[in-house]
Formats: C-alpha cells, structure tokens, sequence
C-alpha cells in the first residue's frame, strides 16, 4: 500500500485521504470501500473518501468526459485492428491486461497465481 497507518499520525487532524483506486484494492492501508450515500469515515483523524465509483456522482459529466478520451483510442483501433494500434500507442499497449488466456499485467498474474506473458510478446507474435 503506498499509504500505511503510521502515516496517518504525520498528517495533520482533518486531512483527506481520496482513494481513487478503491475498486481494484486501493492504495491506502486504512482504505475501505464506501458508496456515494455514506461516502466517508474517519480513522486517526484523517477522514477517507473511499467511493468506488466516483464518476457515478456526476453521470452525465462523466460519461462524456469518458467519450471523449476513449473515442479517439477506439477509431484508432477500429481503423488498424487492435494489434497494430497498441504497438503505436505505446499507452494504449499498457491497457491490455489479458490475452488469449495469458494475463499481461505482471503483478495482477503474480497476486493470482496465473502465468504472465509480456505485452511485448503479445505484439511481437
């Protein structure tokens, strides 16, 4: 966790921890998912913003800030097949997590037990 407990005490009373990684384990040690009805709590006087889905506050905002930022990448990928746009993007190649079977995020394989095979092995075949 990139934030642990004893941190907390180094923060002054009333700081906010915002945990935008909740959903995939978050990022602090005292993190605990919340929801947008009871978005907060307080541990050692820092209060946490934990909301898996922030972006659901603002639907309509959101989703076409969204709509913006990936439909650039998914005309790309439309226009060169999904290969060919990940080995120019190197970017958009972060973004593949699996492929036929292989996981190729290295840590998310290693916390699960599965075999890992490198992105660059993907668009190398």
């Amino acid at each position: 966790k990139l934030v642990r407990r004893e941190h907390l005490a180094r923060m002054k009373p009333g700081s906010v921890l915002v945990d935008v990684s909740i959903d995939q384990g978050g990022c602090f040690e005292t993190s605990r998912p919340t929801t947008h009805a009871d978005p907060t709590y307080v541990v050692d006087d820092v209060v946490h913003y934990c909301v898996a889905n922030m972006p659901g506050a603002v639907a309509r905002t959101s989703t076409y800030a969204l709509n913006n930022v990936t439909l650039p990448h998914a005309l790309r990928i439309a226009r060169l097949g999904w290969k060919e746009a990940m080995r120019r993007d190197p970017h958009l190649a972060e973004g593949l997590n699996v492929h036929a079977g292989s996981v190729t995020y290295e840590a998310v394989a290693r916390e699960l037990g599965y075999d890992y095979l490198p992105v660059a092995e993907v668009l190398a075949q």
